[in-house]
């Protein structure tokens, strides 16, 4: 059974990735907007209203066993690493459905 690989850093380390912080650390204020307005993901983004954003730390996760249909879990795997993250986004959906509908 492969092991999901999990990275953790602490806030504000800079030693891991791909990102040239000297680089960035060198560059103007100027430099940096220009960057971004040729950057193809930017597209549409300069336009959201970032002032009212709240930061939403997820939820502490708690390691379980379960058993589920082998059809279940090949079908969740089959996108790759991340499947018990898919796989916790569907159970939450429908525990929050279910709570709606009794309060409702």
């Amino acid at each position: 059974m492969k092991k999901e690989n999990i990275v953790t850093r602490k806030w504000g380390d800079r030693s891991k990735g791909k990102t040239d912080w000297a680089r960035f650390d060198a560059m103007t204020e100027k430099e940096i907007a220009e960057a971004i307005a040729d950057d193809p993901d930017w597209t549409g983004a300069e336009e959201i209203d970032w002032s009212k954003a709240e930061l939403v730390l997820p939820a502490k996760k708690k390691p379980i066993s379960i058993r589920l249909d082998e059809d279940v879990l090949d079908f969740f795997k089959r996108d790759g690493g991340g499947y018990q993250r898919r796989i916790n986004a569907v159970l939450r959906s429908y525990m929050e459905q279910v709570s709606r509908s009794k309060r409702g």
